[in-house]
């Protein structure tokens, strides 16, 4: 998870707590006070349901552009080597061009 990720999610809970503790605090019958810390705990419920997906938004983005990064990079590898590997094999037919023509003076004729 990335560090906008962090800082959000403790954004989120720290507005929750510190709201909590702001009810719990305030000067209200018992029963105010029991439905406003309903009411805060659905609240930061819903902020952290959005601030997940949020993030989970975020994670699959980055996931996405990570891939099509390393296909683009793999796609650069394969090529690159066999590039390399046409020039192995026009090298190596040379030699073997080569050691054809040494082993032809090297025969005898009928």
């Amino acid at each position: 998870m990335n560090n906008n990720g962090s800082t959000a999610l403790g954004l989120i809970l720290g507005a929750a707590i510190g709201a909590t503790l702001g009810i719990l605090y305030a000067p209200d019958k018992g029963v105010k006070t029991r439905e406003r810390l309903a009411e805060e705990a659905n609240n930061a419920k819903d902020r952290f349901a959005s601030g997940a997906m949020e993030m989970r938004d975020q994670v699959a983005s980055s996931l996405q552009t990570k891939k099509v990064d390393l296909e683009s990079q793999l796609e650069h590898v394969v090529t690159n080597a066999s590039y390399k590997a046409d020039d192995v094999i026009t090298t190596l037919e040379k030699k073997l061009q080569e050691l054809k023509s040494k082993n032809k003076k090297f025969q005898k004729t009928s």
